[in-house]
């Protein structure tokens, strides 16, 4: 997608997007996730960013009417080993509301390095039409890029570029099949010198009290068109002077960190067996 193209057919109210499977949540997102376009999930580990991607997977069965997209899905992870009993505890409470079984229209491929995904990525064109698929989904883009480049300029350009060409493929799938796709991030902590100044330009974001910001730095960030943040807070329960683990009660949060289409927001959301739904104030 060039640009212009994007001026030209902007997001708004008219694109389709895929319903996360939850009222509350969609209402963060005005609809839900679009398609045309690049989602990205941030968070640390454990809080929830997987549960919602396999929650997506299936809601995309869902009939357009029901703000699915009546089609398949493909499941791209580096994250080892894959929550197949998680899918299949979700699965269960899909079943009444499509006409098949959920697991068939769920497409698993694991990926070993960045270059194994843009290599599979430029063999998708006959395949996404082939097999009626609307969602593709990458977990974590981090993961492929964690201890393969090292800190010299001629390596960090190496993996710009890799940046681009992968967020490109996507875009195009995105743009020529009008598939939704969503990324997940992972976060590192934020490095402040002496006098304060943080390093980097990306704001500070807090979870489990810790500042952190997302992985791969701007260059990433340049590449996704919408941006979501999930955190988690510790809220103190019981008697005070207990242990911390014994007496805490976590709580999500999931927010709007950028988009074109979107002001800043942000929602709670809890995870059940049955799957990750948003708390009503």
């Amino acid at each position: 997608m060039k640009p212009e193209e994007l001026l030209r057919h902007p997001l708004s109210a008219h694109t389709t997007k895929l319903t996360l499977g939850c009222p509350l949540l969609d209402r963060l997102l005005h609809g839900g996730i679009p398609c045309n376009s690049i989602t990205e999930i941030v968070a640390e580990s454990g809080t929830g960013k997987t549960q919602l991607c396999l929650q997506l997977l299936l809601a995309a069965q869902l009939v357009i009417s029901s703000g699915g997209l009546s089609a398949s899905s493909l499941y791209l992870h580096s994250e080892f080993p894959f929550p197949i009993r998680r899918l299949h505890q979700l699965s269960l409470h899909f079943r009444p509301h499509v006409a098949h079984d959920p697991l068939e229209r769920i497409f698993i491929q694991p990926l070993q390095s960045a270059d194994h995904l843009l290599d599979l990525l430029t063999r998708l064109e006959f395949l996404i039409p082939r097999l009626n698929i609307k969602l593709i989904v990458v977990d974590s883009i981090a993961a492929l890029f964690r201890g393969e480049f090292d800190n010299t300029p001629v390596e960090l350009k190496r993996r710009s570029n890799l940046f681009f060409k992968i967020s490109s493929k996507l875009k195009w799938y995105a743009w020529k099949f009008g598939v939704a796709v969503v990324v997940t991030n992972q976060v590192v902590d934020v490095m402040e010198s002496a006098d304060n100044v943080r390093i980097g330009n990306l704001s500070i974001l807090y979870s489990s009290g810790r500042k952190v910001c997302p992985a791969l730095g701007l260059s990433w960030a340049n590449c996704v068109n919408t941006r979501l943040f999930l955190w988690r807070e510790y809220q103190r329960v019981g008697e005070e002077g207990g242990s911390f683990d014994d007496d805490a009660k976590t709580r999500r949060f999931a927010a709007v960190v950028f988009a074109p289409h979107l002001p800043e927001s942000s929602s709670e959301f809890v995870i059940r067996r049955e799957g990750v739904f948003g708390v009503d104030k």
